[in-house]
């Protein structure tokens, strides 16, 4: 049945049963989770578990990715430490609130699509990467939270042993059956035992509190100032690059496992309109979660009602639930997810490597390794689109080609191959005999294309160079606007009835 507001985006039947125990199973996740960003951060508790619920219900409803799951994410928190050690809190809510601001321009603007920009080696890399570091991030809770040093003795053997009990339920229960996800049912079973046996373990109450009341409405006390959005600026620019940036990498991923395609835009304006609510409502912000939302999907889930789901469990539990849920032993949730992780990495890029160009292989591996050494997954992101542009201009700067031939009139033509840019200005330049070329030269681009300035420019000096020896060129086969860029064009180009008429880039 198709909801007023759209609540399903899809022809297919919904699956209530998966969509209401994937939303339960999301939420059992999310809380520690985001109750140990706030506490990383220097944030009140209760600051991640509104920002969860916030932005979990926004771009549930709003959003434009049915599966996809936001909360009050490290990403984002850890873009804002800086900000509260020197400013305070305050400051952090005004910066969440620019933050939205501009994510709403961008989505507004439809520039969410430059995040096709990013290739599959990246994809490949930031995937793998963001599965050591789910993993690798577990293993804190393996350690005293107060004194950091490794649990030991009875702790650490109850620890281990009901972590492994978590990952084999959740490895053999899809063999029994699926109608109930396996997550779910693992800490279900594994919070029974430790209640019933009365089995002492860390439980969520050792990392905080999750008791409270309804996010209370707060406009963050600054000064409405120039001066107070020179020093939020900067900080709520990072943050919303870093969301739109793992949010939009994790809107592609859902869309390969599900099968069909998110709208980037519309979830820039949800994630930017979930923020602007976190300032006013002393949430701390956040941005999609990949391992939540990898629980949610392998939980069955495929509309928008699992997250809206998961979003309310979390406040009801913030009002009336946190006895119980204060209960809920941390080990059941750290198998969870250490199974999360497994499924996140790309094993098949494993299988493909020794069929992968070396530079792909590269640019993967450093992906990964920034990644996971410095758990900032939008500069990871970053370093690796810039490292494939670097080798794409490196591998096109050599096509360009020439070939020549003198015809009967003594003409001598060079046909031009491969594209022409700022890489290959160099190596085209080089293709010239203009000391020894006849009085007549024809420079032909029917096979190639002039694609910037750089390219003007060089066939600029290339013609200025044969000027100066009084030869005459003929440029054939070029764009109009590339003719009216020559500086020194003349008569030189003949107007050739089938020229391209393709835009210079950066004209």
């Amino acid at each position: 049945m198709k909801q007023a507001f759209s609540l399903f985006d899809f022809k297919q039947p919904i699956n209530y049963k998966n969509e209401i125990l994937a939303g339960l199973t999301v939420a059992m996740t999310m809380i520690p989770e985001s109750l140990s960003f706030a506490i990383l951060a220097g944030f009140p508790p209760l600051t991640g578990l509104y920002a969860a619920f916030i932005m979990g219900l926004v771009t549930a409803v709003l959003g434009g990715r049915p599966g996809l799951v936001s909360g009050g994410a490290g990403a984002t928190v850890i873009t804002l430490i800086a900000l509260m050690k020197l400013h305070g809190l305050e400051y952090v809510f005004a910066a969440v609130v620019v933050a939205g601001i501009i994510q709403i321009t961008v989505g507004i603007f439809k520039l969410g699509k430059f995040v096709r920009l990013v290739p599959q080696s990246v994809m490949y890399g930031f995937v793998n990467g963001l599965a050591i570091v789910i993993f690798m991030s577990q293993l804190d809770q393996f350690k005293v939270r107060e004194t950091g040093e490794w649990l030991s003795g009875t702790a650490l053997y109850t620890m281990l042993g009901l972590v492994a009990l978590t990952i084999g339920i959740v490895w053999l229960w899809p063999k029994i059956t699926k109608a109930v996800p396996a997550s779910l049912v693992a800490i279900l079973a594994v919070f029974g035992i430790v209640l019933i046996g009365g089995v002492q373990t860390k439980t969520v109450s050792d990392i905080a509190s999750v008791a409270g009341g309804l996010p209370p409405f707060h406009i963050p006390q600054v000064p409405f100032n120039f001066e107070t959005l020179q020093i939020v600026f900067p900080f709520g620019l990072i943050m919303a690059m870093v969301g739109l940036t793992e949010g939009l990498l994790t809107l592609n991923l859902v869309d390969e496992i599900v099968g069909n395609k998110g709208n980037g835009n519309r979830e820039c304006v949800a994630q930017g309109s979930a923020n602007i609510l976190n300032g006013f409502f002393f949430g701390m912000g956040g941005c999609p979660m990949i391992a939540q939302t990898l629980v949610n999907l392998s939980a069955g889930a495929r509309a928008r009602l699992s997250a809206i789901i998961a979003a309310f469990t979390i406040l009801l539990i913030i009002l009336v639930g946190a006895p119980v849920i204060g209960k809920l032993p941390m080990a059941a949730l750290v198998g969870v997810m250490m199974m999360v992780a497994i499924g996140t990495f790309e094993w098949s890029s494993l299988r493909v490597i020794n069929k992968m160009p070396k530079s792909d292989i590269f640019i993967g591996v450093v992906v990964a390794a920034v990644t996971v050494l410095m758990h900032n997954l939008a500069l990871a992101v970053l370093i690796g689109v810039i490292l494939s542009a670097l080798v794409f201009a490196w591998e096109s700067a050599r096509r360009i080609r020439a070939r020549k031939h003198i015809d009967e009139d003594g003409v001598k033509h060079y046909e031009i191959y491969g594209p022409l840019f700022f890489g290959s200005t160099a190596a085209f330049l080089e293709k010239f005999d203009v000391q020894d070329d006849p009085e007549m030269v024809v420079i032909d681009f029917k096979d190639s294309r002039i694609s910037d300035m750089s390219a003007i420019d060089a066939v600029h000096k290339i013609t200025e160079r044969y000027r100066r020896l009084n030869k005459k060129v003929t440029l054939r086969h070029l764009s109009a606007d590339s003719r009216l860029l020559l500086r020194n064009a003349g008569n030189i180009i003949e107007v050739n009835i089938d020229d391209p008429t393709y835009k210079v880039a950066d004209k």
